[in-house]
């Protein structure tokens, strides 16, 4: 976590030292969950090891993945964890994860301590805000194939270690539309 927020912010060793008593630990097994839906999010993740996907379900009882994030990413409901409302999704390890945790207190403590973290959290903020941005965008302008083509070319990851079932869901498409798009390009 320390080097994602150095290559964020120019921090000091003080600065990031703020860290080692802030941070907790946990691990989680493939298909566990670390918040459900209707839970506050009162924490913000960080992936050591491992991925994890947040979804929802819809009206049909469909599970609808919005979200994977990967080793060396933060993870949260950011929503719930803003506005300290219940979560609307669930987020759950696809792998066997390792986690660093920054909760709601030790995050205002790293704010209250100085600017920098002030500014990372904004940065953070900002970046989170432009990936969403540009999801929303893509689901109005692409085609389910036009979303595939753009994750095999800039998130190879997504294509190599998601299983088809999630991805089909991520890319608002079904598994056997996804199917069919795969062995076209093949």
């Amino acid at each position: 976590m320390k080097s994602v927020f150095q290559s964020i912010q120019d921090f000091s060793a003080d600065e990031l030292s703020l860290l080692d008593d802030l941070i907790t630990f946990r691990t989680l097994k493939k298909g566990e969950l670390l918040l459900t839906e209707n839970q506050v999010c009162n924490e913000i993740v960080f992936i050591e090891k491992g991925i994890l996907r947040s979804f929802f379900v819809n009206h049909k009882g469909d599970e609808i993945t919005n979200c994977f994030a990967f080793e060396n990413e933060f993870m949260a409901s950011f929503a719930s964890f803003i506005t300290e409302e219940k979560a609307e999704e669930n987020i759950q390890a696809l792998t066997d994860t390792e986690l660093q945790i920054l909760d709601r207190k030790a995050l205002e403590k790293l704010y209250q301590s100085g600017l920098n973290w002030q500014e990372t959290g904004r940065k953070l903020t900002e970046l989170e805000f432009v990936s969403l941005h540009k999801r929303m965008i893509s689901f109005q302008k692409l085609s389910g194939a036009q979303r595939y083509e753009e994750l095999r070319q800039n998130h190879q990851k997504y294509i190599q270690l998601i299983p088809l079932q999630y991805l089909a869901s991520y890319l608002g498409i079904t598994p056997r539309h996804l199917s069919r798009i795969r062995k076209a390009i093949l």
